[in-house]
């Protein structure tokens, strides 16, 4: 199995520094180049293919929100985007997953943490620790929630196409549960739940779980 090939972006270095002794001392992860903003880090992705961006959000000229877009919409750019940011700010969170992020970490996190999260993007596999995915459901179910979140929800083209088990899961993955905890609500095997996921997000065209709880709560899927 090849390494996780990592991208670092914040403008201090020293930051990045710290960020890459962490990473670099695990065997699996080989941090392949730097950015010190967004217009960076947009043409270090297409040069380097990364496999997982850590991106940081305040940055002079553009931020990591707008680099964030630039990249997930790059179809020749596979890297998933980790937001790290020193702001627990629920604006940043919610643009972060609007933008295509697969996930949002504080800098306050231990390194251990950062080793995890690094891992868990890279493997397509995505999940915001509870507390904060309950925050962005939150947001969605808010009466005065802006108007393009707070107004009834169109469709997804690909909705009909979900089985009523794979609508269930569905609704399970946007209340934070994880596989496991689906699993022991549904009565079915971890193997099988995965198989349920796997399924939703390739029909939804979801990057990974975190896309496709945003997808679901943008059209009432959950």
């Amino acid at each position: 199995m090849s390494d996780i090939r990592v991208l670092l972006v914040d403008d201090h270095a020293m930051m990045r520094a710290g960020f890459r002794t962490i990473l670099s001392l695990q065997d699996d992860i080989d941090v392949v180049g730097e950015a010190a903003n967004g217009a960076e880090a947009v043409s270090a992705a297409s040069a380097l293919h990364p496999d997982v961006i850590c991106m940081d959000v305040q940055m002079p000229g553009m931020d990591g929100l707008e680099a964030t877009r630039r990249i997930v919409s790059d179809p020749s750019v596979e890297a998933a985007v980790l937001i790290v940011t020193t702001f627990d700010r629920d604006d940043y969170l919610f643009q972060a997953l609007s933008a295509g992020a697969s996930g949002f970490l504080l800098k306050n996190a231990g390194p251990e943490e950062l080793v995890s999260a690094v891992r868990v993007v890279a493997g397509g596999d995505a999940l915001l620790a509870p507390e904060v995915t309950r925050r962005v459901i939150a947001r969605f179910a808010r009466p005065d929630a802006e108007p393009a979140i707070a107004a009834a929800p169109p469709p997804h083209p690909a909705s009909a196409s979900l089985t009523e088990r794979e609508a269930e899961v569905l609704r399970l993955m946007a209340e934070a549960l994880s596989n496991a905890e689906i699993a022991a609500r549904l009565f079915i095997g971890d193997a099988t739940v995965k198989t349920h996921v796997s399924n939703v997000l390739q029909k939804l065209g979801a990057r990974d779980r975190v896309q496709a709880v945003v997808i679901a709560h943008r059209h009432g899927l959950a």
